[in-house]
């Protein structure tokens, strides 16, 4: 039989209509298969597992068909320890079957850090010691010294602090700062807008103390007191351009965006 008797032979069809069906059969399966593999448009709610102990947050992840796993660890003494300080998912969203979710828990202790040399070296020297072992600098005071910017002493509690002493990480301390009579003022800085943190660290830089904080109405949940902004200081930086070393500023936080703005337009 020809080629071309063959195209048009019923036998020809037959066989390519079989073949068209089979294909579109395994395709079918195919798609189907995956859907019911990947749980295709099915979702699951990611539980809050905070305050939790690792146990406990197992067997509420697997009754979700969700899984835990342990990431890190912090200390906080206000949290119980063991418990589930921060989840990744966080709560509420959604999530595919069998999906992880990674687990920060509360360590039972602090981490323990030891201090460096901190006295006969400059205060920057001082600072970068102390962030690189994860202390922070709670407070400065100045003594009279002939060695200007010299760090003469640290304490934590009024306890003097020596080389080799181990604190809780995280914690800070005092330093007691050398300063000659003929340079005993410095830049107060604009504070305005500032989260609290970034004012922190602005304030050790030049040398200054946080005085009292005051957080307004509009601040009621604890991620309100993370999202603060500065809106007012005092001493205000609009009025006075110096202070005394070792000054503490008060600062005012908000979350009011009326406040925020109508304080940055004062200022322009």
């Amino acid at each position: 039989m020809s080629l071309k008797k063959f195209l048009i032979s019923r036998i020809f069809w037959i066989n390519l209509l079989i073949a068209v069906v089979l294909v579109a059969a395994l395709t079918a399966i195919t798609l189907s298969s995956l859907k019911n593999y990947t749980h295709h448009g099915i979702s699951y709610n990611v539980p809050d597992l905070s305050g939790m102990t690792y146990d406990e947050a197992k067997q509420v992840a697997e009754a979700t068909l969700l899984k835990v796993e342990l990431l890190d660890s912090v200390y906080d003494k206000n949290v119980s320890p063991g418990a589930v300080v921060d989840q990744v998912p966080k709560a509420n969203q959604q999530v595919k079957e069998g999906r992880l979710i990674y687990l920060t828990i509360n360590a039972s202790e602090a981490e323990m850090v030891t201090i460096p040399k901190l006295t006969d070296i400059s205060f920057r020297q001082a600072q970068v010691l102390l962030e690189n072992c994860g202390l922070t600098i709670d407070s400065i005071s100045y003594q009279p010294s002939e060695y200007t910017d010299l760090v003469l002493n640290a304490f934590q509690n009024e306890k003097e602090l020596e080389e080799g002493d181990r604190l809780e990480k995280g914690s800070s301390v005092v330093l007691v700062v050398g300063q000659s009579r003929g340079n005993m003022e410095t830049i107060l800085p604009n504070l305005n807008g500032m989260f609290m943190d970034d004012a922190r660290l602005a304030l050790t830089n030049a040398r200054l103390n946080m005085g009292v904080v005051i957080y307004d109405h509009s601040i009621t949940t604890k991620e309100d007191t993370l999202n603060a902004r500065i809106w007012k200081q005092m001493p205000d930086s609009r009025l006075v351009q110096k202070v005394y070393l070792g000054s503490s500023v008060d600062l005012w936080l908000t979350v009011d965006n009326e406040k925020l703005t109508s304080d940055e337009a004062t200022e322009q």
